[in-house]
């Protein structure tokens, strides 16, 4: 019998979607731009808010805003909390496939 992952553990901040697309596209780059990051998820500007403030709140982003040649310019980086977040993340996706590829024979 194969053990069963712990798909309950999953961080639930990061494990919705856009969410992850955030924090991955993050995790490549220094910052990125709030035109940058809707460009790269492809979702709309109200979405990618909404994540963002979920992922602020639990201190997974550091969100500065400016303005630049009079508009507003919001520039997000992963914070080392989130960074540390995300490498928990998909350690835990890595055990749960691995378990399912042990459980299909593979």
């Amino acid at each position: 019998m194969v053990a069963k992952p712990a798909i309950d553990d999953l961080d639930r901040v990061i494990h919705e979607r856009i969410r992850l697309g955030i924090v991955s596209a993050l995790a490549a780059s220094d910052s990125l731009t709030f035109a940058e990051l809707k460009d790269i998820l492809k979702t709309s500007d109200g979405n990618l808010s909404v994540h963002a403030r979920k992922l602020e709140e639990a201190g997974y982003l550091k969100v500065s805003k400016a303005f630049e040649d009079r508009k507003p310019k919001t520039d997000y980086r992963l914070t080392p909390q989130g960074r540390k977040a995300l490498e928990s993340y998909l350690a835990q996706m890595e055990d749960i496939l691995g378990t399912a590829r042990r459980a299909l024979g593979k």
